[in-house]
């Protein structure tokens, strides 16, 4: 798939005229085909990263950068970079996106974690909602101080505009995703509960901001690159809990390569079906995600529902079925 990607373009390039030194083919080749390559795998790992370690230590199987407000934040970030410091470099405005999607994750987990009642979809519609209100906040501030079309290239994903010495903030995923395997087993352990964490030494709140600011870095630097792009993070993290189980460690390799898989695909659809003009990548990966997500959505509550009629009368076990159902299917 990186391969083919490599040759599909509005501009020809074939592997005779790179072999025959074309230095016209060669540029092209250089400074756009191969840094969007590497910068689709980036998207796709770091995405699908993030959202599994959301989803570990929240132990809700719909939390991810799209619906814990970590994109709405890190867009949040870069608006407030773009009115306080216009002349900032990419590199600037990265930082700005860092610091809004850590607070606004944070936030996110810390209001989630006062709601008495964590049903399996309250607590993504509660991230939506909070997500909702810091886009409307960056709206409204746009606006106000006609940011708007300034803005406008981080609110849609695409990576039409990715060029070798403007996208190199997105190579930050490759040591983030590797801490994140790293510490894989304690936000194994940070997900079964802050009790279950006391009692194996493991330090809850270190482990659960540490894991929650891997993922808001790895999504900001994205955003920051590519724009917007949702629904990765709680699909792909989702279907290979299918097939591999719920174990991080077990599905993280899994899945940073379905991941990377599914945003290439994606990116070929768009840059193919209305040769030779290009459609946002988020708009092909939102078509797909949804109905994807409703299909999972019936899928985890449909499984649910029979694993609590299994248990039935009689079990000791049973009367904790409910708490987990909204959670990692432990």
């Amino acid at each position: 798939m990186s391969v083919l990607s490599l040759f599909v373009g509005v501009i020809e390039i074939d592997l005779h005229g790179l072999a025959a030194g074309n230095l016209h083919a060669w540029e092209i080749f250089l400074v756009s085909r191969l840094p969007r390559l590497l910068a689709i795998l980036c998207t796709g790992v770091g995405m699908s990263v993030a959202g599994l370690i959301m989803q570990q230590l929240c132990s809700n199987k719909f939390v991810s950068p799209t619906t814990g407000a970590t994109i709405s934040s890190a867009q949040f970030g870069i608006l407030l970079a773009l009115l306080f410091m216009p002349s900032s470099t990419l590199w600037g405005r990265a930082l700005f996106a860092f610091g809004a999607a850590i607070l606004g994750t944070w936030v996110f987990v810390w209001f989630i974690q006062r709601i008495q009642f964590k049903d399996v979809v309250m607590v993504p519609l509660v991230g939506i909602m909070f997500g909702n209100v810091i886009g409307g906040i960056t709206n409204y501030l746009a606006y106000q101080y006609e940011m708007t079309q300034a803005l406008s290239s981080w609110l849609v994903g695409h990576f039409s505009l990715v060029l070798k010495g403007r996208y190199e903030i997105v190579w930050l995923t490759v040591p983030l995703v590797a801490l994140a395997f790293i510490f894989a087993n304690h936000f194994n352990i940070v997900g079964l509960g802050r009790d279950f964490s006391r009692n194996l030494g493991v330090p809850y709140n270190l482990v659960l901001f540490s894991g929650l600011t891997i993922a808001a870095m790895i999504t900001a630097s994205i955003v920051v690159v590519v724009g917007a792009i949702s629904y990765i993070g709680l699909i792909v993290p989702n279907v290979v809990a299918l097939y591999k189980g719920d174990k991080i460690r077990g599905t993280l390799v899994d899945t940073a390569l379905f991941g990377a898989i599914f945003v290439l695909v994606c990116d070929m659809i768009g840059r193919v079906v209305i040769f030779p003009y290009e459609l946002p990548i988020e708009l092909i990966v939102g078509i797909l995600g949804s109905l994807l997500f409703i299909g999972l959505l019936f899928y985890r509550l449909r499984h649910g529902r029979k694993a609590i009629r299994l248990g039935g009368a009689g079990t000791s076990c049973c009367a904790a079925l409910p708490d987990l159902k909204g959670g990692a299917d432990q």
